[in-house]
């Protein structure tokens, strides 16, 4: 029938008894699927959780310019996870991180909302902004009402290391934890006082520890010498 009706004949259920068969033409058929799934990731929202960092010390201008990239971040419909890094004896003060991320989610109450609140991991204390649409969607529709009754508000402007930046904040998940790999650098920057450690534990060794060393090299010496003569009168 297939050959007859110049068709391809398509096993669709392998598995029944009998096996179901079909009449179609396979080619076009493969040409609809792949129109259906280029359709569907048309309509497709790929939200990605990007990272933005910055350390206790920062300062104002700083906190400004990765605010800015926080926002455009959540207006191309990204979570952020924005985390404050300790180093050494700053994480005492974990109360300076808590207020750099109540004064980032304060700037952007107007396009995000607080999915995850702060929370200190290790030396990280990070908290994660959800896109808040509905507020995202009302401050375009009034900018566009604004513009259109030749009343435009001043919008900041968005320079180029700005999104430059918003491209380079890397993809992350929930779960990523650096903390192993930050407290590493941490500790090899600390000096011996942040530590802990002194550095000339040589120096702390006693005169009897020192005589007691040199007579132990002195007694090897001496054994090899032995060992040397013994070896050489076999011979």
């Amino acid at each position: 029938m297939a050959r007859q009706g110049n068709v391809d004949l398509v096993e669709v259920a392998p598995g029944a008894q009998p096996p179901v068969a079909r009449l179609m033409d396979f080619g076009r058929y493969k040409y609809e699927q792949s129109k259906k799934e280029r359709e569907a990731k048309k309509h497709q929202v790929n939200v990605q959780l990007r990272e933005v960092r910055m350390k206790p010390k920062i300062d104002d201008h700083d906190v400004d310019f990765k605010t800015r990239t926080a926002a455009k971040l959540l207006k191309q419909g990204d979570k952020v996870k924005v985390t404050v890094m300790f180093r050494g004896r700053e994480i005492t003060h974990p109360q300076i991180g808590k207020n750099l991320l109540e004064r980032i989610t304060t700037s952007l109450e107007d396009v995000a909302l607080v999915e995850k609140d702060a929370m200190l991991e290790g030396r990280h204390m990070t908290i994660i902004l959800a896109p808040d649409k509905k507020k995202i969607a009302a401050r375009a529709r009034a900018v566009a009402a604004a513009a259109a009754a030749g009343n435009a508000p001043v919008e900041e402007e968005e320079d180029e290391a700005v999104t430059a930046a918003a491209l380079a904040a890397p993809v992350v998940s929930e779960d990523d934890d650096d903390d192993n790999e930050e407290d590493d650098g941490a500790a090899d920057a600390l000096s011996p006082l942040e530590t802990g450690e002194d550095d000339d534990d040589a120096d702390d060794a006693s005169p009897d520890d020192a005589v007691a060393e040199g007579a132990a090299a002195e007694a090897t010496t001496v054994d090899a010498k032995a060992e040397v003569a013994e070896a050489t009168k076999g011979d």
